[in-house]
């Protein structure tokens, strides 16, 4: 079997050099791009199993790569940059980016956030009727949440918000896609509302809902589904 490629685009010399050897060390297979226009070229033509994008291009800003790409592949794209403002991530993940790794980074970290992206996207081609997150199970035929042997009584508008992170496994959401597709382009901006309903899901699906391992915080952004 062919060893996964990752695409990682990038204007900075010094960081293919670190990253080719370490994803070889891997199990990856490196393929290298400098400009927006190559990296939309390689996706074309080379089919990367994963993307690594940095956003500041030579030639156009990684966020209109991520909207040219996004407009026909559903390749994973874990933006690699050093701009750290919450806007910027915001943005890219609006965009259709799977994740944000900011500049300096480990490579630990970058490997495990690859694995991720892969595993998610993977879990997201093979939609299955039973959906899990942690020790809970959701069953959307029949609109029913068990945890082990029990189950949790959600209401309507609970289940659906669950079921959509549970569709997005791993994947960070922002608060303005949640809230578009689970409650249509109006309340997009309603954060607070959306900040109630996390904390009744959290409420009843949490062992401790101080330190949630079910819904995580990505804070100022949105929301992912742990492990």
């Amino acid at each position: 079997m062919r060893p996964m490629t990752v695409l990682v685009v990038d204007d900075e010399p010094a960081i293919h050099r670190f990253m080719a050897p370490a994803l070889t060390a891997n199990g990856y297979e490196p393929l290298r791009a400098d400009t927006g226009a190559q990296a939309i070229s390689l996706v074309v033509n080379r089919r990367p199993d994963v993307v690594i994008l940095d956003l500041g291009l030579p030639d156009m800003d990684g966020k209109e790569v991520i909207r040219s790409l996004r407009a026909w592949s559903d390749v994973p794209i874990v933006v690699l940059s050093a701009r750290d403002r919450e806007i910027e991530k915001i943005e890219a993940l609006d965009l259709g980016a799977d994740d944000f790794v900011n500049k300096p980074f480990g490579m630990g970290e970058l490997m495990a956030r690859l694995r991720a992206a892969l595993r998610h996207r993977m879990q997201e081609k093979g939609e299955t009727p039973v959906l899990r997150i942690g020790n809970i199970e959701i069953d959307i035929p029949r609109h029913r949440v068990m945890r082990a042997a029990e189950e949790i009584r959600l209401t309507p508008k609970e289940f659906e918000l669950l079921a959509f992170l549970a569709r997005h496994p791993g994947k960070v959401l922002t608060h303005r896609h949640i809230l578009r597709e689970v409650w249509g382009p109006a309340n997009e901006h309603d954060t607070q509302y959306l900040r109630v309903y996390i904390g009744q899901l959290r409420a009843k699906l949490e062992a401790d809902a101080t330190n949630p391992a079910i819904i995580i915080t990505e804070p100022g952004v949105g929301y992912r589904t742990g492990d």
